[in-house]
């Protein structure tokens, strides 16, 4: 379905055209000035040096042949020569019918030739809880992905996990120095491995801090780290079977976390599985001619003529041989060019990552592992801050674990929906209902505040704000489509049933107009949200589609007025403003509860 601002620039470009002008100076654009009209042309402006005359008299020609149009209620110009349009009620009338007609997808079509995009956000490390400082990753990322799936892409979403490196080996020594009876350290075992974990998710979070701290303090420990870690990377039998109950255990619990996020991965890899394609994609960097030796280490040149400042060779293989994030990530893009053979790669990490993913997109563009036609992208997301503007801490100054913060947001939400249960006697919710609720609107209250920012922008994490249900926040939101959910249940109740989507007539009033405006700008809002990969497109689209339908509500009497076919229509654009909206939240990564 061709977007409203493209049918309104055919009908101009068109006009210009009939009136011997290039048709190039029809663009239109939302008007800057909504207090004098809904759409704008400036184009008699940039073409009057091109035509030698004064700009009002090609807006005067202009505005004369779109006069009778339509879909135009006034085409006006207006000197020096802008033309100022309206739109007929009854064109804008048709035009959120039509998209009322496309259910789930109101307009917006999914793409005529589908990508395969893989999406790595996360990154956990395993062995640790998640920290506030993995959400805006898991956030962000999960919203990426559910609009490329929505405009009809192939999406796969990969947690990337970190499961490779010295932490491995810090684990493995620890846990023999606690526990060195097991099995797993013996070197003449050849039997199979027990299949439970020596550990809980408990035992192993204390059993890393502690030998991370050990490790800066004692000399010994830490190589014997080191040489655990290499030992497994090698492939001992005793340490690959403590990875995988390592892996087991923390994945179980990972995924126990990212659900209360209402996250999820189709792919559950991590840096090992990318390992074994380590050494061929060395060897052919060597046969190449593209890596060469370096102060013992093994680098890829991937400075460009046109850089503005210094670009550091890609490293390979540090001087022991050992390999880097920069290694587990270019042989991460073999494995994907592989498996899946993605036409687009998209990453979320902190933005002060964004010279490791320079030199690796340059590395793996320069050396052969991704064609021309396979995008690399990177997302640099900015800091989540406190009202103090540093780094978010817990109040003794550590990194909150995200669970916590999670459960303090939920307690703030259903202590404000307590007391709105109170002051509304008649509102009658058990307190499982209050409990489910509460969370729902909590992780409406954190993504949204997060969402809403631009990802690159450091943000201030404020619980008071995001939790308030006024103003630009999740729960505003909600209470939104649960206004919009009480309407509908009370028109039920009284005529038993709802009418036809599709039944808006023209509008009568400027508040009922305007809400159907921003209504038609939804194919228009995700297109954008596509191509920027900018979920804070969508939650600025909610926000003005909640505020326009709010002041509709508050003048216009819908369950009052008296004429049954006009409230029919009343009733059918909300239908529709509540199924934008809960596509909107939906791609967002959270739901509306039924009541509030």
């Amino acid at each position: 379905m061709k977007k409203i601002i493209d049918a309104i620039a055919c009908e101009v470009t068109a006009a210009f055209e009939a009136c011997g002008y290039d048709g190039k100076y029809g663009k239109v654009t939302l008007s800057n000035r909504p207090d004098l009209c809904e759409f704008q042309c400036n184009g008699a402006m940039s073409a009057a040096k091109q035509y030698s005359c004064a700009p009002f008299m090609i807006a005067d020609k202009v505005a004369g042949r779109l006069s009778g149009n339509p879909m135009f209620a006034e085409v006006n110009s207006v000197k020096p020569g802008f033309l100022n349009i309206i739109l007929a009620p009854a064109y804008v009338a048709q035009y959120v019918n039509d998209m009322a007609g496309d259910a789930g997808r109101f307009g917006c079509e999914a793409a005529a030739e589908p990508l395969t995009i893989i999406v790595d956000y996360g990154g956990p490390n395993v062995a640790k809880p998640l920290h506030v400082g993995h959400l805006r990753s898991a956030i962000i990322g999960e919203s990426v992905k559910r609009i490329c799936k929505f405009m009809g892409h192939e999406v796969i979403g990969d947690v990337h996990l970190g499961d490779w490196g010295l932490q491995m080996g810090l684990i493995i020594v620890e846990l023999k120095e606690r526990r060195p009876e097991l099995v797993y350290f013996d070197d003449s075992y050849e039997g199979a491995y027990p299949t439970e974990a020596p550990f809980t998710i408990a035992e192993l979070e204390d059993i890393y801090p502690t030998a991370s701290a050990k490790s800066k303090e004692d000399e010994g420990f830490k190589a014997a780290a080191l040489l655990a870690t290499g030992e497994l990377q090698q492939g001992r039998r005793g340490y690959q079977a403590l990875l995988g109950h390592i892996l087991n255990v923390s994945v179980t619990d990972l995924k126990r976390n990212y659900r209360s996020l209402n996250v999820d991965f189709e792919l559950w890899k991590g840096e090992s599985d990318a390992q074994q394609y380590v050494p061929d994609m060395v060897q052919k960097m060597k046969e190449d001619g593209f890596a060469y030796l370096s102060d013992g280490a093994l680098v890829v040149d991937v400075k460009e003529e046109t850089d503005a400042k210094e670009i550091p060779p890609c490293i390979i293989l540090k001087s022991d041989g050992a390999s880097l994030y920069s290694t587990t990530d270019l042989a991460t893009i073999v494995m994907r060019m592989e498996e899946n053979r993605p036409d687009r790669i998209i990453y979320l990490a902190d933005a002060r990552q964004s010279m490791h993913f320079t030199q690796v997109f340059r590395c793996a563009r320069k050396t052969g592992l991704v064609p021309e036609s396979t995008e690399l992208v990177h997302i640099g997301f900015g800091t989540m801050n406190g009202k103090d503007g540093k780094p978010f801490k817990t109040r003794e100054g550590g990194v909150m674990r995200l669970e916590y913060l999670l459960d303090e947001i939920n307690r703030e939400m259903l202590k404000k929906i307590t007391e709105n249960r109170k002051e509304k006697e008649n509102l009658e919710i058990s307190d499982e209902e209050a409990g489910e609720t509460a969370n729902m609107v909590a992780l409406a209250a954190v993504k949204y505040g997060d969402l809403s920012n631009q990802a690159s922008k450091d943000y201030i994490f404020d619980v008071e704000r995001f939790t308030s249900f006024e103003g630009n926040t999740g729960p505003y939101i909600l209470y939104t489509i649960v206004r919009i959910r009480s309407i509908l249940n009370r028109y039920v109740a009284e005529k038993g049933g709802l009418p036809a989507r599709s039944g808006i007539l023209p509008a009568h009033t400027a508040g009922e107009k305007s809400l159907m405006l921003v209504i038609s700008r939804f194919n228009a809002m995700m297109e954008n949200a596509f191509e920027e990969l900018a979920p804070h497109r969508i939650c600025a689209y909610i926000y003005e589609l909640a505020n326009e339908f709010n002041g509709f509500y508050h003048g216009t009497k819908i369950l009052a007025e008296p004429d049954e076919e006009v409230q029919r229509s009343y009733i059918s654009l909300l239908m529709l403003t509540e199924d934008i909206l809960l596509t909107c939240i939906d791609v967002l990564g959270f739901s509306a509860p039924e009541r509030m």
